[in-house]
Parts: C-alpha cells; structure tokens; sequence
C-alpha cells in the first residue's frame, strides 16, 4: 500500500525558510510525478510546484524565486524548500503523487504558518 507522509512544517517568521519533505513508501514506482499543493480554509487546494522524472516542471507564480522542488531517489522522498516566507505562504501543504498517470495518492499535509 502506498503511503504519502510529509512533515517539516512549523511556525516561521517571514523572511525565514523550511524544507518540506514528502516521504514515499510502499511503492515500487520511481518518484516520476510528484506535486505539492497548498490548502487554507475556505480556498481550495492550489498547486504550487511539479516534478516530473526528476526536473521541476511548473511553480506557481507567486512562488517562483522562493521554492525549490527536487527529490532523493535513494530516500524516496521528494522536498520542497520554501526561502523568503510570507505570511501568504501559510497553508497546510500536500503532497501528491501519480503512478502510471492513473493512481493518484495524497498525505495527510503538514501545517506551515509565517508570522509577519
């Protein structure tokens, strides 16, 4: 069974970075399509960066300049480094993978919060 776990979220003052990781188990896939979204009450869920074999793919404009998506196939985990906070960036981020364009699994999220 595929498991999705992220974490590396945490309150931040603006200006400040994290590193947020996404963690794949129970998959024999390689970490081909990978994406993070973000989620705030009320809104729906936006993506904000894509990976696909291994090359980032797409940021969300507003992020561009500020994250960094990259991946550790030996871990199995892919990243998203977030520099520059703003208080706009707090949101509980996901991870999202895709196998064979077909199956589609998420986490659970992991809160991100900037305090300005």
């Amino acid at each position: 069974q595929v498991k999705i776990e992220e974490s590396g979220g945490g309150l931040v003052q603006a200006g400040g970075s994290l590193t947020l990781s996404c963690a794949v188990s129970g998959s024999t896939e390689s970490l081909n399509a990978m994406d993070w979204y973000r989620q705030v009450p009320g809104k729906q869920r936006e993506l904000v960066a894509s990976m696909r074999n291994g090359v980032a793919t797409y940021y969300k404009d507003s992020v561009k300049d500020r994250f960094t998506i990259t991946r550790d196939n030996a871990k199995n985990t892919v990243y998203l480094q977030i520099d520059n906070l703003k208080p706009e960036d707090t949101a509980v981020y996901y991870c999202k993978r895709t196998e064979r364009g077909v199956w589609v699994y998420w986490g659970q999220g992991t809160q991100v919060t900037v305090s300005s």
